[in-house]
This record gives structure tokens, sequence and C-alpha cells, in this order.
């Protein structure tokens, strides 16, 4: 079994230091990390990667944002993951929701308040202060966040990389459509906790394209979806 690394950056001339940290963990846990540099989609880009690799299906891919910093030691990092995925789990992460409410926005506060939210990441503020926003306990879940998602290749080939025809941006929803398409497909997504600090607010509502996509989703999904208790 092998474990591979995708994420896209901007430019592979300047990698931020937060990147190169990226790339320097994942070189100590023995993970072979594909940089897709100036892709004009994170779904295409996601695709050709999986696609160069050519995996078996035990294999464990991570899609992931350049801006990260995974704090784990390596040998702990790699064993929560193979624990993790096991024969029916779809993607696991840091964060997701129990329930993906008609609005398709898996971060809803009156669903935070409500409990059905599960995970922890560490994000940085304007100030580039650290502070933890902690969703709720680890568990399975319908959505995951996509600053990081892992899954088996096996996952991967049932699920799909492709843009859906119905979606014009390009880097929006991504992780909503995949997670969501395992859950409907019977894999079991979870949430688990790893220390993971995210170089972001974590938030796009601003954008567009983020926007068109969300309505898209809506408009061809069955909302809401939940997990089974």
């Amino acid at each position: 079994m092998s474990i591979y690394c995708v994420f896209c950056t901007r430019s592979s001339e300047k990698i931020s230091k937060t990147t190169q940290k990226l790339l320097e963990f994942m070189a100590k846990c023995e993970i072979k990390t594909l940089v897709m540099a100036g892709a004009d989609s994170i779904f295409s880009a996601y695709e050709k990667a999986f696609n160069h690799v050519k995996p078996n299906d035990e294999d464990i891919f991570i899609f992931c944002h350049d801006d990260i910093e995974i704090r784990e030691e390596p040998k702990v990092f790699k064993d929560k993951l193979e624990k993790a995925l096991t024969e029916d789990a779809g993607f696991i992460g840091p964060a997701g929701t129990t329930r993906l409410s008609e609005n398709a926005v898996w971060w809803d506060h009156e669903l935070w308040k409500a409990g059905f939210h599960r995970g922890f990441v560490i994000h940085l503020d304007k100030q580039n202060k650290e502070y933890d926003t902690p969703y709720g306990p680890p568990g399975e879940v319908v959505v995951l966040d996509g600053l990081f998602l892992a899954t088996r290749a096996k996952t991967v080939k049932e699920v799909g990389l492709k843009k859906p025809e119905y979606f014009e941006g390009e880097w929006d929803f991504y992780d909503i459509h995949y997670t969501t398409t395992a859950h409907l497909k019977g894999f079991k997504n979870k949430a688990i906790h790893m220390n993971i600090v995210h170089n972001s607010g974590g938030e796009l509502v601003g954008r567009d394209s983020w926007h068109k996509n969300r309505e898209a989703y809506i408009k061809n999904t069955s909302l809401p979806l939940q997990v089974k208790i």
C-alpha cells in the first residue's frame, strides 16, 4: 500500500513557507506528493494526478489545500489514516457535519449550535493569530470540508473526480460534491481528530463562483442529507 498527497498551488517557483513545510512533512511521512502548479481547475487537477499514479485499490489519497500545517508525528499521522479508512469508509478529514441542510452550507451556524457538526481545526485570524475551532466530537458525517480529505483509491474510482456538468466554477464545492456522493453511495465519511492548522478563516462565501456552484448543487441534489442514527 502507498500513500499519495495531491494539492494545487499557484506557482511552483514561489512556494510559500507553509507549503514548503507541508512538503517537508509529507517527505518525513514517506508520502509521495504531487504538486499541481498553475492548474485551472481543482477537479481536473485532482483527476489528472490520480490517473497519472494509476493506484492500487488500497492505496490512500490525500487531497488537501496548500495552506495547511499538519502538527502530528509522522507515524501517528499515518496510523490515523490507515485505522480510519476501514472497508466501509468514504472520505475522512478534520471537520464536517452530520446534516447538510437545504442551503448546502456545511458550516451553517444554526446546525452548529444544534450540535450537528463534527471535528476540530485551528485557524488563523487577520492578524495571523491562531484560534481553535471546535466543531464537535469526531464521528460519522455526511460532508467534509475540503481543506483536507483522505480516502482509498477504490473509493475515488467509485465516486469519481470529474466536475459535474452543472457546475460553472472550477474551484468550488468539490468537497461537498465528492463527500456527499460517497455518502449517497453507501460509504461512511468520518471527521477524525487531527491537529491541522488552516492558514485561512476557511470561508469563501464572497466569491461569485462559490454562490453559483452552491445554487447549482442545490438544484441537482435532494436535500437535506443526514447521517442515519
